[in-house]
């Protein structure tokens, strides 16, 4: 009878039917057109008999310019199987120019075949070109891109091939000395000899199920690597004070939490109290989430954060913080006031919206570039249940708000923004400008599923412009921050790669306008502290800002 019913879930195609309209704009917001621009990819969780804890959690996916000529590059990392040696590889798609790929078949080792979770982008070499670090279910990988389209596996040399289970990662300059340091996020100390026999009885039967991290009572410790500026990392976890907080790892952010012009460390963690590692200087660190509100929820009860984005929502000038949470648990918008973080959730309007489905994706961007944040979150169940039962096993249709005039979010009308909802199981999810028109596109990895390129198809979308945010290293300035007049609104976005969930983002600051021509008085606060002023810039551009130039290019 199991057999029986799990074939007959198995045999969607990963639509299903248009459901019943919300409120907001009746045309799509996004199109999938992964097929017709060269994105052929899905994500092999390798699952047969057991239910093994990693075939649930990835994969994820980076938008970046790999080949330094302007435009989106995506690279996604794909699984494999837990009890074989290889996998299928990652693959590395080319921007041709106009927002369709080629894929790379002289990629190097960027085609790195252990069993994959998620990928951070960064030049931490500074040598002017992006390299990649590769989150696996056993060692990490550190792929050094030589500049002609391969990549060089320099992970033993450079000493930061983690043997745990990696999952979130971020290079940021945490010491502010000009280069970027690596933070590891770790799940779970697990292996295919611990895993347990669990069983869901959700659906009314007794079916056998993956985990819940808590049941194997081995919260795994993050890593924070230091650049030592000769090609090689130094571990200095336990000095920098992570020996103190452990969890179940999953998101990863940076963010000046606390204004103080140190860039500080935010974690989601699955059932448990996330973190906030605030950066006191000289890479020591504390973690201060418990004690500045953004552990737990307003009742005090700790979620399951996966996915995170770290955004100045309200133009307050403080860095807010949205974390994606488990089915029957709603979003944790925490919103900065300056000193404290506050759980907005209920106040924004992402209570009863968000709490169907599990959230692993996430983006809170302008996408109909109205000067209002929206927000995207790509779903997917992790245990069975009715809903999932009566489609596929684990998909579930993603969600996109948009943002109203009052700073609320309401759901828009077709769900997910698509003419018929995709329902997979999706993790990874990245957010950039692929085709370099202005509007946001989404590259979705979903598990056992074909990748989605949701291209941004807003009508009646207002004028926009885009930053290029550069060092004295000519190096994307993560962490820096963007402040521009938009109208009467006092606007700041940070310098962002890192965020969602198991992805890397395209690091171009992007500023919605709505009916603006220009921005002004745009200036930059650099990760020093200091701050530049680049004057008034017309709209439908990209600007490049660069470290001492003090005028937009």
């Amino acid at each position: 009878v199991l057999t029986t019913l799990l074939c007959i879930l198995g045999c969607s195609d990963g639509t299903g039917p248009t459901t019943k309209m919300l409120d907001g704009e009746s045309a799509p917001w996004f199109e999938d057109q992964s097929t017709q621009r060269g994105i052929n990819f899905q994500y092999q969780s390798g699952h047969e008999q057991r239910y093994l804890l990693p075939e649930i959690m990835g994969g994820g996916v980076a938008l970046a310019d790999i080949d330094n000529d302007g435009d989106l590059d995506a690279y996604l990392v794909q699984g494999g199987k837990l009890v074989a040696e290889g996998g299928h590889g990652n693959k590395l798609f080319i921007n041709r120019g106009d927002g369709y790929f080629e894929e790379s078949s002289d990629s190097g080792d960027a085609m790195d075949t252990g069993y994959g979770m998620g990928v951070a982008a960064g030049d931490y070499d500074n040598d002017g070109d992006i390299d990649l670090y590769v989150t696996n279910y056993g060692p990490n990988v550190l792929l050094k891109n030589k500049g002609n389209g391969e990549f060089e596996d320099v992970s033993d040399v450079a000493r930061v091939a983690d043997e745990g289970w990696g999952t979130g990662a971020a290079f940021l300059d945490l010491d502010s000395d000009g280069d970027l340091d690596l933070f590891v996020v770790n799940y779970v100390n697990w292996s295919v000899s611990i895993e347990q026999d669990c069983f869901s009885t959700a659906t009314g039967w007794s079916l056998a199920d993956y985990c819940w991290p808590t049941a194997y009572n081995a919260p795994a410790r993050d890593r924070l690597y230091r650049n030592n500026g000769d090609g090689t990392f130094t571990d200095v976890s336990d000095q920098a004070g992570l020996d103190v907080a452990f969890g179940n790892g999953l998101g990863v952010v940076g963010l000046d939490a606390d204004n103080d012009g140190r860039t500080d460390v935010f974690v989601a963690n699955d059932m448990g109290e996330n973190q906030l590692w605030l950066n006191r200087g000289d890479l020591r660190f504390d973690d201060e989430a418990l004690l500045l509100g953004c552990a737990v929820d307003e009742h005090g009860v700790p979620k399951s954060g996966m996915g995170v984005a770290a955004v100045d929502y309200d133009n307050d000038g403080d860095t807010d913080l949205l974390v994606v949470n488990l089915a029957t648990q709603t979003d944790s918008f925490f919103r900065n006031n300056g000193t404290f973080f506050e759980d907005a959730t209920v106040s924004v309007g992402l209570a009863a919206a968000t709490k169907r489905y599990t959230r692993f994706g996430v983006a809170l961007v302008d996408f109909n570039n109205d000067t209002r944040l929206d927000l995207y979150e790509a779903n997917g169940a992790i245990g069975f249940s009715r809903e999932t039962l009566n489609d596929r096993l684990y998909a579930e249709p993603d969600l996109l708000l948009r943002g109203l005039p009052d700073s609320r979010f309401k759901e828009v009308q077709l769900q997910g923004g698509t003419q018929t909802p995709l329902v997979y199981t999706s993790r990874g999810m990245a957010v950039g400008d692929v085709d370099n028109d202005g509007g946001l596109d989404l590259l979705i990895v979903n598990r056992d599923g074909p990748a989605n390129l949701l291209m941004n198809q807003v009508s009646n979308q207002g004028n926009w412009i885009r930053f290029r945010v550069l060092d004295r290293h000519n190096r994307d300035a993560y962490a820096a921050t963007v402040s521009a007049d938009i109208g009467p609104m006092r606007v700041s976005r940070d310098v962002q790669a890192a965020g969602s969930y198991l992805a890397s983002n395209d690091p171009r600051v992007h500023m919605g306008l709505g009916e603006e021509t220009s921005v002004r008085n745009v200036s930059v606060r650099w990760t020093d502290g200091s701050r530049e002023h680049f004057g008034d810039i017309d709209a439908g551009t990209t600007a490049v800002l660069r470290l001492g130039e003090g005028r937009a290019q």
